[in-house]
């Protein structure tokens, strides 16, 4: 049983093929697939999938930084209103990213650092975006470090420093296409990490691993990913996806 920690199966690149494509990562073996949110434009997407795969949609609610902007505060009201109502299994996907636009800085921090207090309040984990911005978000959990914070440093492309860094603040790194990149870097010091730190994901429709980078990403793809960390381990397949797959439940509570 493989999981798949963080894949945007809701996505609009998906809209022509998207049972077709899940049924290709069932039949690959991946039988979990958690569900990152980014805004309330995508919610309904995202609650049609659950409803269409209770058993294996697993949703998380929270903003994207990228989709902060002047009325963030109304979105993220939106963000509680959703976590009071119902269930969901992390706050996410949340974080800082610089690499497109500096300017929203000062309400990106405010929007993490706020959902980082919901999650905590409602013993969830947080599922971290970070772009271009290890030293702004290592501030704010240092400022939120104690017992209750928790989660998964998604996509993580930073050095061996930074890893260790993240997992110091209870953090999984979810391990997605970037691994399998010959200019990707983390394959390079990874087998520094135990096992025991790491989650995989795809991030689909996005960052396609090796041999389809630069195509459509996809769920069925984690065995591309599961195959590079077997080489960089030297466990087998079904070993690599049980130890991962036992890491997200810790995660996730499920």
């Amino acid at each position: 049983m493989i999981t798949d920690t963080h894949t945007h199966l809701y996505s609009d690149q998906f809209k022509d093929d998207r049972d077709e494509m899940i049924q290709r990562a069932l039949d690959a073996g991946v039988s979990r697939f958690f569900i990152p949110a980014i805004d309330s434009t995508y919610n309904e997407a995202m609650f049609q999938l659950e409803h269409d795969y209770p058993k294996n949609v697993f949703l998380m609610m929270g903003l994207h930084p990228t989709s902060v902007k002047d009325n963030y505060k109304e979105e993220l009201q939106l963000v509680k209103d959703w976590i009071d109502k119902r269930n969901f299994y992390a706050i996410g996907e949340i974080g800082i990213d610089l690499y497109w636009d500096k300017s929203f800085l000062q309400q990106q921090q405010d929007a993490f650092k706020t959902q980082i207090q919901w999650a905590k309040q409602k013993e969830l984990p947080i599922v971290i975006h970070c772009r271009d911005a290890f030293d702004e978000i290592f501030e704010i959990l240092e400022e939120e470090n104690d017992d209750k914070l928790r989660g998964i440093f998604h996509c993580f492309s930073g050095n061996i420093e930074h890893a260790q860094k993240a997992i110091s603040y209870n953090m999984k790194l979810g391990i997605g296409g970037v691994v399998t990149f010959k200019n990707g870097k983390i394959d390079q010091f990874l087998n520094q990490i135990d096992l025991k730190n790491i989650v995989l994901e795809t991030d689909s429709p996005y960052l396609a691993p090796t041999p389809y980078r630069g195509k459509r990403n996809e769920s069925s793809y984690i065995v591309n990913v599961l195959e590079k960390l077997v080489t960089i381990y030297n466990l087998s397949p079904e070993e690599i996806a049980n130890i991962t797959t036992k890491n997200s439940e810790n995660v996730f509570g499920i």
